[in-house]
């Protein structure tokens, strides 16, 4: 009879393990504190569970869409001309990353009956970014090793939070324009949904793209900048939740 050494006793499956919790760790993080914020009605535990692997779809939806929109873009733009760099951020990155995310939001939460509160939407949004930043950030640091850990918790985490506070703050908008028949209201604040996240995204992935000192100074004011509203607008957010 043969016996083979377990596989979780190895010392493979202990550093995949410390390998994947740095990965994931920085978006339970944030995830905890934004569901804490919704202080009226907290949503299922399902429901939350649900938008993290809509996130992961959004991730994998979003590695096929990038590789096609980038095979465009290297036929149209040579990657040598100075406008290169801000199509790839804006046209290729952050719309296609922003788009999927936004494509498995809507079609989770819309009409989801536990979506009745404008905070909600923020909340719904941040789960769907997190679960997206998570697979990103698990991909990353298989793929460089932990020296990628730590400023991706500190810069790229936060930065998929950020992006996605301001979507749930339209989303949740444009939810409560449609439940009270305003369609108009409603579209804008959808497209303004979708749109502001992939202007800060595009923001953030130029910056980190073209590397120069002075993107890298913007960069940084850029990131404290976003970070200090964001966190300013998540407290704002909660204290003046409303039904939608």
């Amino acid at each position: 009879m043969f016996y083979f050494p377990l596989f979780w006793a190895s010392p493979v499956f202990y550093l995949m393990a410390i390998y994947v919790l740095a990965a994931v760790l920085p978006a339970i993080f944030l995830m905890r504190y934004v569901y804490r914020q919704d202080k009226i009605e907290h949503e299922p535990i399902p429901l939350l569970v649900s938008l993290i692997g809509k996130g992961i779809l959004a991730a994998l939806a979003a590695i096929v869409l990038e590789m096609l929109g980038q095979s465009i873009l290297n036929a149209l733009v040579e990657p040598e001309n100075p406008k290169y760099v801000y199509l790839m951020a804006f046209l290729v990155v952050a719309a296609v990353e922003e788009g999927t995310k936004f494509f498995f939001l809507y079609r989770r939460t819309w009409r989801d009956p536990n979506f009745n509160y404008r905070f909600d939407a923020i909340l719904y949004a941040v789960f769907v970014s997190l679960g997206f930043a998570a697979f990103e950030n698990v991909k990353y640091v298989f793929s460089y090793g932990l020296s990628v850990a730590l400023p991706r918790a500190i810069l790229a985490v936060p930065g998929h939070m950020g992006f996605a506070v301001f979507m749930g703050i339209f989303y949740g908008r444009a939810k409560r324009c449609c439940d009270w028949g305003n369609g108009f209201g409603c579209t804008v604040n959808l497209i303004l949904g979708y749109l502001f996240p992939v202007f800060l995204h595009g923001v953030y992935d130029t910056c980190c793209m073209l590397g120069t000192n002075r993107s890298t100074l913007v960069f940084v004011g850029f990131v404290l900048a976003m970070y200090l509203i964001v966190f300013c607008l998540l407290r704002h957010e909660s204290r003046t939740d409303r039904p939608v």
